[in-house]
C-alpha cells in the first residue's frame, strides 16, 4: 500500500510537496490551515480531497495516516511537528527546522522515542549539482574538503514588509535563518564536521527600503513589523580543523544574487552555483557545477553537465522523504545535523548581538 500524506499549510511551497509525493507514489489524503477558505482553494489546485481547518481534528480523524508534510511560518514547525510526531505521525518539515537549537533537540529526541522519521526540506541537497558532487567527494576525488564558502547574497530580496518574514517572534530572524541552505549544503558537503566556534556580524541596512523589495514572498503589512536583520556575515571553525564563511542576504549591493557553495580540498576544490538575475526569476538563473583539480602536473577546470531543475531540488527532496519511509533510499538529512546546524545560527545571532566569538 502507498504511503498516506497528509500538508499542514496552505503556501506555495506545498505545489512542490505535493509534486514530489505524489512522483514517488505517495498519496495526499488532506490538507489542513487554520484558514480554512486557503486550504479549501490550496487544496482544489492541488487534486486534494479532503480539508481541515485544525490539524488535531485531521490526526483524529485520518485513522490510516502515515505521515504530514509541515508548511507554515517558522514559529510553528517546531510545535506542529512535535503534535504530529505525538501522534505517531512521520514527519516533513520545512526549513529552518525551528526557531532555536532547544526547539530542535527537543524535535530530535520526540522523534527518536516515537521511533518516526524525522526530516527538513534543506531542498538544494537534492539539486542535480549537488548529488553529482557528493559522488565525487564520496569517492576521494575531492580528499579532506578544509575551508568553505557558503553564500546566499540578494541584491534586492526583502520577502514582504512587515509580514511573518521580517517578524523576528514568527520567524526567528532575516536572511540569516531564512537562507540557511547554502550554510546547509556546505556542511553536507564537508561531512556535518561538529562546530566549535563563531563569529559573526549581522546588518540591517535598506530593511526598510521598498525599493529592496523582492518579486515574491507576502504582501506588506502596513502596521506589522520589521525587525530582523537585512544581511549576515560570519565564520565557523570546527573541531576536526576545517572552517566555513557564510555571507547571507536579502538587501546587499551586488552584481546579482548568488547562491553558491566553494570549497577547497585536499585533492580537489569545487562549486556549485546559481547565479539569479536582477528580477530573481528563475528562468534568467545560470547553473553551475565544476572540480577544480590538478591532472599530468596542470591545473583543470572540469564542468560538471548535469540535467536542469527549476525546482532547486524542491521535488526531489519531497521524493526523497517517501522513499525512505518505503526504506527504498536513504534520508538526504537527520535530525543531528539540523541541531547542528541551528547551533550554528544560534551562535551567529548571539554573536552578533555580544559582538565577541561564540563557543558551540
Amino acid at each position: 500500500m502507498s504511503i498516506k500524506i497528509a500538508i499542514i499549510g496552505a503556501g506555495g511551497m506545498a505545489a512542490y510537496h505535493a509534486k514530489g509525493f505524489r512522483e514517488a507514489g505517495a498519496d495526499i489524503v488532506a490538507l489542513a490551515d487554520v484558514n480554512k477558505a486557503a486550504a479549501e482553494k490550496s487544496a482544489a489546485k492541488h487534486g486534494i480531497g479532503k480539508v481541515y481547518g485544525d490539524v488535531a481534528e485531521m490526526l483524529a480523524a485520518e485513522k490510516d495516516l502515515d505521515a504530514v508534510s509541515v508548511i507554515v511560518p517558522n514559529k510553528f514547525h517546531a510545535p506542529l511537528a512535535l503534535q504530529a510526531l505525538k501522534a505517531g505521525k512521520h514527519v516533513f518539515c520545512e526549513k529552518p527546522p525551528a526557531l532555536s537549537a532547544k526547539e530542535m533537540a527537543k524535535m530530535q529526541a520526540v522523534a527518536a522515542k516515537a521511533k518516526k522519521t524525522l526530516m527538513f526540506n534543506f531542498n538544494n541537497r537534492a539539486r542535480p549539482e549537488s548529488y553529482a558532487m557528493m559522488e565525487y567527494i564520496k569517492a576521494g576525488t575531492v580528499g579532506t574538503i578544509n575551508t568553505c564558502q557558503a553564500k546566499w547574497i540578494r541584491r534586492a530580496g526583502i520577502p514582504g514588509f512587515g509580514g511573518w518574514f521580517t517578524t523576528k517572534a514568527l520567524s526567528g530572524g532575516g536572511p540569516l535563518i531564512d537562507l540557511l541552505h547554502m550554510v546547509d549544503l556546505g556542511l553536507y558537503f564537508m561531512g556535518y564536521p561538529e562546530p566549535a566556534h563563531i563569529l559573526a556580524r549581522t546588518y540591517s541596512d535598506n530593511i526598510d527600503n521598498k525599493a529592496f523589495k523582492g518579486p515574491w514572498g507576502i504582501p506588506d503589512v502596513a502596521k506589522g513589523t520589521t525587525d530582523v536583520e537585512a544581511a549576515a556575515h560570519g565564520f565557523v571553525t570546527f573541531k576536526s580543523g576545517q572552517s566555513m564563511s557564510l555571507a547571507v542576504s536579502w538587501a546587499e549591493m551586488n552584481q546579482r544574487e548568488e547562491v553558491s557553495v566553494t570549497f577547497q580540498g585536499t585533492k580537489a576544490g569545487g562549486l556549485v552555483r546559481r547565479l539569479f538575475g536582477i528580477d530573481g526569476l528563475d528562468n534568467t538563473a545560470i547553473d553551475a557545477c565544476q572540480l577544480y583539480t590538478l591532472e599530468n602536473g596542470r591545473h583543470v577546470n572540469r564542468d560538471i553537465i548535469v540535467p536542469a531543475d527549476e525546482t532547486m531540488g524542491r521535488v526531489r527532496s519531497a521524493m526523497n522523504f517517501v522513499r525512505v519511509l518505503e526504506g527504498t533510499e536513504k534520508p538526504l538529512n537527520t535530525p543531528d545535523q539540523a541541531l547542528s546546524l541551528m547551533k550554528i545560527i544560534d551562535g551567529a545571532y548571539k554573536s552578533a548581538a555580544t559582538g565577541k566569538p561564540v563557543a558551540l
